[in-house]
């Protein structure tokens, strides 16, 4: 496994681009079981997840091809409709399989998906959905089974405990695309990945209004054709990386960014003393340049994470690491996923001030940051600890960092860009954790006669 090493203290200045969504990605590119045609995506990212969703697709019978950031799948063996756990246990949301498989094969078989290390994400509410559609659903040694000779539409209800269910929406919604009648999904997500599928499934000859909204209506339809779509940007990763800016009181420019999804987290940031401006209002807000100076003295805010279009739960980490370097007393709330807070030892570990209540934490301002060795528990908390690093006096290292290769294409090279001193090591290269520094044997002084 590897580990990042950052030297803290560099200024983050320079121009940088958004890669495509993986959030988006994954169930786009399970869409693509949805018919035996060709779908082509473009701006899909180089990530371990999106590896590992190829993987799957290969073996339910597609080919996957890639060049650079496009990709092009196609279903030449449709026989084939069991989700093996050796790789689902590789990416939770491989489980967005379940519901094209069972709306094109009229049966599937899922390995069970696991929880992650911030506690329990159960799919009862994707099982319900379908079940309401008319599948028959059975728990098998790990696996859920799910059959239906022919889905027929219905109205469904997928509100939850902690709101709406995002993989759940885009099952039960590609799903019905494919069934008899109409079915309205009520409580849907919002998320603009949600809308980005639908764009993509209406591209394909499905029939659905309303995504981006609580209420989504889809028109089943005999069959779907084949596509090409372009992913939407990275909300997750434009909000890192202006956070970083911020982070370094550097001067950023942002391609590519996602400002109309991020409202909630500029207005945060802009509380906070963070300006993430438009830089050409001629630009879809969706996707534009902007930059990102802060002001030399951040102040203190609190903020609870929402479903969309609240701040997302995906950058709560990342806004912690932020608000250590506030004057004053920041209380964060966390209302989608209470136990994900991970990354509070860690950060405490490099002198950050933070006391945890429950899904709670009050964030104590210091004026400064101390590197240290500390160790990446999730995909997000490993960004908060870079970003942490970025502005430590001193080295941190970074363990574990094959939780970022899940969501972050090559980290260190975007950050090295914009002149962050931060290298990828092998765990090899640490001991105690502190990297290994070679030494060359002085050589033999030889005596010559004068």
């Amino acid at each position: 496994m590897d580990a990042f090493s950052i030297h803290g203290g560099q200024r983050l200045t320079g121009t940088i681009s958004v890669d495509g969504s993986k959030n988006a990605s994954l169930p786009l590119l399970a869409a693509s079981l949805l018919t035996n045609q060709q779908v082509s995506y473009d701006c899909v990212p180089v990530l371990s997840d999106i590896t590992n969703m190829g993987r799957l697709l290969e073996e339910l019978g597609s080919t996957v091809s890639r060049d650079g950031e496009k990709l092009t799948v196609r279903t030449v063996n449709e026989s084939k409709s069991h989700a093996r756990y050796d790789i689902v246990r590789t990416m939770r949301a491989s489980v967005c399989v379940l519901g094209p498989l069972l709306a094109r094969r009229g049966e599937v078989r899922v390995s069970m998906p696991g929880g992650c290390a911030f506690g329990d994400r159960p799919i009862d509410l994707h099982l319900r959905g379908l079940e309401a559609l008319g599948a028959k659903i059975e728990l098998e040694g790990g696996d859920i089974i799910a059959r239906a000779e022919r889905l027929h539409g219905a109205t469904i209800f997928l509100g939850g405990p902690f709101g709406s269910t995002v993989l759940g929406t885009a099952n039960v919604m590609s799903a019905a695309t494919l069934a008899k009648g109409k079915t309205i999904i009520e409580q849907a997500a919002c998320e603009p990945e949600i809308t980005d599928l639908a764009i993509l499934l209406n591209a394909m000859g499905a029939n659905i209004t309303g995504a981006g909204t609580p209420r989504i209506t889809i028109e089943g339809v005999d069959e779907l054709g084949g596509a090409t779509h372009t992913v939407m940007p990275d909300r997750i990763v434009a909000g890192t990386w202006a956070i970083a800016a911020a982070m370094t009181n550097g001067d950023v420019v942002i391609d590519r960014f996602p400002l109309d999804h991020l409202l909630a987290v500029t207005d945060v940031l802009s509380s906070v003393g963070v300006h993430v401006q438009q830089t050409d209002t001629s630009q879809d807000p969706k996707s534009c340049t902007v930059q990102v100076v802060s002001d030399r003295s951040l102040q203190p805010v609190m903020f609870t994470t929402q479903p969309y279009p609240g701040f997302p739960t995906d950058l709560q980490a990342q806004m912690m690491a932020l608000l250590c370097f506030s004057t004053g007393n920041s209380i964060i709330t966390e209302k989608i996923y209470p136990e994900r807070f991970m990354h509070v030892p860690e950060l405490s570990r490099m002198g950050a001030k933070l006391v945890r209540q429950g899904s709670t934490v009050m964030v104590q301002g210091v004026s400064r940051l101390v590197g240290a060795p500390v160790m990446a528990s999730d995909l997000r908390a490993s960004a908060s600890l870079v970003l942490a690093g970025l502005a430590a006096e001193g080295e941190t290292i970074v363990s574990r960092v094959y939780h970022l290769d899940r969501g972050y294409a090559a980290m260190e090279t975007v950050l090295k860009k914009l002149g962050a001193n931060i290298t990828r090591i092998a765990d090899e290269q640490i001991v105690d954790g502190l990297p290994v520094v070679e030494t060359v044997p002085a050589k033999k002084l030889v005596q010559t006669d004068s």
